[in-house]
Order: C-alpha cells, then sequence, then structure tokens
C-alpha cells in the first residue's frame, strides 16, 4: 500500500491578510476547511500540519487531535524562506510513500476532488509528481505585446482558445525522493490535474475572502 502524508503549512502572521490561517470563515478557523477535507478524503493516511502559530497548534489539540503538528524551526519562519525549504523540513520528520502538499487558502477544495486527483496520479506511473490547475480561456499577452496564446488576426472567441493552464497551489503531490533530488515539489513529467476555478479559489488578497464567503455561504 502506498502511504500518502499530507502536509499543511501554516504561518502565524499573514501580511496582505492579517491572521487569515485562524481567521473565522462560515463559523470556523480557516484551517479548519481544508483539513476536514484531507481527513474526509479517504486517501490520505496522515495529516500533518507545520506551523509556528501558538493559535493554529492549540486549535488542532482541541479540534482535530489526529492532526499532527510539527514546530516550525526559528530558521524557517520568515516570509520569504521558500516553500520548498519548509517542505524539505517536514518531510525529513515525517516518513511517506508520497506527500500531498496543499494550504489553508483553498477552503472551497472537495474531499472528492482529492481522491480523484491521488487516483489519476496513482493510475498514471509515467508521471513522477502532480499538481493541480485552472484552465484558462481568455487572451494573455506578455508585457511587451505579443500575444501568447492567440492570433490577433483571427479572432476566435474566447471559449475556443486552446486552454492555458494556471497553477492554483490547490494540491502538489510528490515523492520525498523527488523534492530531495532536484529541490521541487514539480519533476520533469507532472501530471496537471484540473480543477474547477470555483473550487480552486485561492485566499491572497481581502477581495478573495470576500469571494470564498459568498461562494462558500451558496453551498449551504
Amino acid at each position: 500500500m502506498t502511504r500518502i502524508v499530507a502536509l499543511v503549512p501554516m504561518r502565524h502572521s499573514s501580511e496582505r491578510v492579517p491572521g487569515k490561517n485562524y481567521r473565522d470563515l462560515g463559523g470556523r478557523p480557516l484551517y479548519a476547511h481544508v483539513i476536514t477535507t484531507l481527513l474526509k478524503s479517504g486517501v490520505v493516511d496522515e495529516v500533518v500540519v507545520d506551523t509556528d502559530s501558538p493559535t493554529v497548534t492549540e486549535g488542532m489539540a482541541t479540534a482535530f487531535p489526529q492532526v499532527r503538528v510539527l514546530e516550525r524551526p526559528e530558521h524557517l519562519r520568515a516570509g520569504e524562506v521558500p516553500m520548498n525549504d519548509v517542505i524539505a523540513h517536514d518531510i525529513s520528520q515525517v516518513e511517506a510513500d508520497l506527500y500531498l502538499q496543499t494550504h489553508t487558502t483553498n477552503p472551497l477544495l472537495r474531499p472528492e476532488t482529492v481522491r480523484a486527483a491521488v487516483e489519476a496520479f496513482l493510475a498514471s506511473p509515467q508521471h513522477d509528481s502532480l499538481f493541480t490547475v485552472t484552465p484558462l480561456h481568455t487572451r494573455l499577452w506578455t508585457e511587451h505585446g505579443e500575444p501568447i496564446n492567440h492570433d490577433p488576426k483571427v479572432l476566435l472567441r474566447t471559449q475556443d482558445l486552446p486552454p492555458v493552464y494556471e497553477e492554483n497551489s490547490n494540491m502538489y503531490l510528490f515523492s520525498g525522493d523527488l523534492l530531495r533530488r532536484t529541490g521541487s515539489r514539480i519533476g520533469s513529467n507532472p501530471l496537471l490535474y484540473p480543477v474547477d476555478a470555483e473550487e480552486a479559489w485561492d485566499i491572497d488578497v481581502e477581495l478573495d475572502w470576500t469571494v470564498v464567503e459568498t461562494l462558500l455561504a451558496r453551498r449551504s
């Protein structure tokens, strides 16, 4: 059997949305949404939270005692520390065949989506990693005014344009060996797994929070 460990990094401070990881969303701390999703997915053997936050640590002990909490070392706590460095520390502490890394900022992610992504990856041994994407059907340009994915002389409807894929940070699946060898969660032959834009919404700024609140209320 493949042992899969979910890694969820959570810093105490946040610059653009203060305290977002434990801020109330729909009557629960933000982190509770993705933790619940992972536990309900049926494909994760253990959930591990990496944090420097006493608030998160206390919340996990109270609401999610089955979740393992790793205290983030002091040298990995600054906002500019690359996420891959944090994950490298985590996998040195927790053994697994595969690691599934996600964020608290994806509270609309569904358990069935997590399950389907893992099953798709396990059924595709030719791929060395997986990350989720949002298909974009829109006209994109470089900063120099050059079209990226369309011909301005052939004005196709946007829905008929070939999609361009945005990395949405919902999920990454990778082995510890890949990260140790390359320093990256994404290998040379990744599986791009599409997630619907509404479900994939990532909270990065206050506007995102407002949108997610509205979408979450519409679900209930």
